[in-house]
Formats: structure tokens, C-alpha cells, sequence
């Protein structure tokens, strides 16, 4: 039986099912839950895609830690795992300060391991639209700094779109989670989004997302317009989230 009863890869799968033990084994009782999270949470990996997780602990002891360094590096280098490190006591201050990240969290997770730690946590309002605020104010001043760094190489610039995919559709989810509306994926929640916005073409720009996003690459002379639409898109993102109470 699948670990996740997703349909993962099976090399995923069998990462996963490794690393769970492996936790399980090195930390004991100090071990609360294992959550993934974001697109295999929903069986939706692309080439591009990280495997996240979330390890929720009672404490972090350096000694049991240890045990856990060299199957982390095994499972990031084969399936690109990554994991974030959470302590019960952190989850409430956590979700508030990263609302974001954690409303995708709330919204896409499967628990590998114990019970569910995100069980009835929600973000506040003022919390999510503050820091929705944040992220896509950073993500724009990022993305022009990689426009200049990456747009002359249209294999570099695609990579940045590619890595943009993730963090701005779950951007619009969290918008359309503000203003009572839902999407079935971070994906549609970006394509809603995209049909109020201002200008022309935005299906072209959210389809070039996609292939970058599933593919890491992009046809000759695409990537580097493509990045600039999505700085206008965050922008433009924004001014909503401005206009929220």
C-alpha cells in the first residue's frame, strides 16, 4: 500500500516511506506528526516540484537530530525532500507570522505520520492580509533583480519562472481565501485571479507558467516577457490585497 495513497512516483513514494521511518526511529516520543504539504499533498508533482514536509516535534534535541542528517540528505538528493522543522508549541505563532505558506498548508496536506497538527488553526484575517502583502511586495522586488540577472539566458529566466509557479498561485489562493472565494486548486485560484486583472493576455502568460512549471524550460525568446508579465501580476495582486479590510 502507498505510503500516501496519492498517486506519487513510485520512487517518491518509497523516499517518503524511508524518511517517515527514519524519523520514527531517531526521535522517538519527540516525534509528533509528519505532514506533507503543497502539490504531492495533492498527487500533482511536475518535474519541477519539491516534495514537502513539515516534522512537528515536541522538542529539538541536537542528539536525536544527528540520526537524521544523513537520511535528509539522501531524500533531498534523490526526490528534492525538503523539511521544515516544528516545534507544538511554535504551530499557533507560526501560522500567523507565515500565513501564506500555511494557508496552503491548511488547504493541501496529508499526514504521514500521528494526527494532524493543523487541525482547527486558522491564520487571522489581519495576519494573512499582512503578510500577503509581504510576500508579494518581495516577490516583486525579487523577481526584477532576477530579471536582470537570468533574462539574458533564456534557459536561466525559465528556471525563475519555473520557481515563481508555486509561490504565486499560492499567493491566489490566499486572495481569493480573503475574499470568500475558493478554487479547487492553487493553480485555478491563479487563473480566476488572472480573469479581473487589468491588461490583455494573461491566459498566454499563466500557460507559458505552466509549461515552465512542468517542463523547466521554454521556447526561445519566451521566458524572459513571460517574467515580466508575472512582475505585473504581482503588482497588480497586491493592489488588491491593499484593498481588502
Amino acid at each position: 500500500m502507498p505510503l500516501t495513497q496519492l498517486e506519487l512516483p513510485e520512487p517518491v513514494d518509497r523516499v517518503l516511506a524511508d524518511f517517515v521511518e527514519a524519523a520514527r526511529s531517531s526521535l522517538g516520543s519527540n516525534l509528533r506528526s509528519i505532514v506533507l504539504y503543497g502539490s504531492a499533498a495533492e498527487g500533482r508533482l511536475r518535474q519541477t516540484s519539491d516534495v514537502n514536509t513539515i516534522v512537528v516535534l515536541t522538542a529539538f534535541d541536537p542528539a536525536q537530530m544527528a540520526d537524521l542528517r544523513e537520511p535528509l540528505r539522501i531524500a533531498y538528493a534523490a526526490v528534492k525532500l525538503t523539511c521544515m522543522f516544528l516545534l507544538e508549541n511554535e504551530i499557533t505563532t507560526a501560522v500567523d507570522a507565515f500565513a501564506v505558506k500555511f494557508a496552503d498548508v491548511l488547504h493541501r496536506r496529508k499526514i504521514l505520520f500521528g494526527s494532524d497538527p493543523f487541525h482547527g488553526v486558522t491564520p487571522s484575517r489581519v495576519a494573512e492580509i499582512f503578510r500577503l502583502k509581504q510576500v508579494l511586495l518581495n516577490l516583486t522586488l525579487r523577481l526584477r533583480q532576477k530579471y536582470l540577472l537570468r533574462s539574458l539566458r533564456d534557459e536561466q529566466c525559465a528556471v525563475v519562472v519555473a520557481d515563481t509557479a508555486g509561490p504565486i498561485r499560492a499567493c491566489a489562493a490566499a486572495l481569493l481565501d480573503l475574499k470568500g472565494e475558493s478554487a479547487a486548486s492553487p493553480k485555478a485560484a491563479l487563473e480566476r485571479v488572472a480573469t479581473h486583472l487589468p491588461a490583455t493576455g494573461w491566459n498566454e502568460v499563466l500557460q507559458h507558467i505552466s509549461d515552465a512549471r512542468e517542463t523547466g524550460s521554454l521556447p526561445p525568446g519566451v521566458a524572459g516577457p513571460t517574467l515580466i508579465r508575472l512582475i505585473e501580476l504581482t503588482q497588480q495582486m497586491r493592489l488588491q490585497v491593499e484593498a481588502l479590510k
